[in-house]
């Protein structure tokens, strides 16, 4: 009797332990983060040269190089550009409010008439970015950014009708 016993209590552990890996290990895979930003490329988020009038609001695009794509009159309310390269990108009457761009390269971008209503846009280069008419309310830059974007700032915002200087703080 006392092998049955110790064959049932070892059948038992057997069972117990791989009902255990199958509800630890399986569910596991729903668990796991994404592939981090830096590893994934354009074809896997499905971005083209052209991204124009599209409503990307929310839309996760950090670290990616994204030198010249047509996201103009795109919706990209609380997007997050942190650290990517923008560079000529054409981002010409998008939204953008609320969106996250902490040191984000927007060289010789086309930022006309965008509207950066509440967007943190800290340690962003905006060397020879097109700002005409851009609207930067409550937009989040640090004193060295707003002097340089007060050298460029002209026009009128088309949609929330707010001067880009007034905008600026200048």
């Amino acid at each position: 009797m006392n092998k049955k016993t110790s064959f049932i209590s070892d059948f038992k552990a057997i069972i117990f332990a791989v009902l255990l890996i199958v509800v630890l290990v399986l569910p596991a895979k729903s668990v796991f983060a994404r592939t981090p930003a830096e590893i994934r490329n354009l074809e896997e988020l499905n971005i083209s040269q052209d991204m124009s009038s599209q409503d990307l609001s929310g839309n996760d695009f950090v670290k990616l190089d994204l030198k010249g794509i047509n996201f103009s009159e795109s919706n990209l309310t609380g997007a997050v550009f942190n650290n990517s390269k923008l560079n000529g990108a054409d981002l010409h009457g998008a939204q953008l409010n609320d969106a996250l761009a902490y040191a984000s390269d927007f060289e010789g971008a086309d930022l006309r008439d965008v509207d950066f209503n509440g967007a943190l846009l800290m340690e962003s280069n905006f060397t020879d970015a097109l700002i005409e008419g851009a609207d930067f309310t409550d937009a989040v830059i640090s004193r060295i950014q707003q002097k340089e974007l007060c050298n460029m700032a002209s026009g009128t915002n088309s949609k929330t009708d707010e001067d880009t200087s007034y905008s600026l703080g200048c």
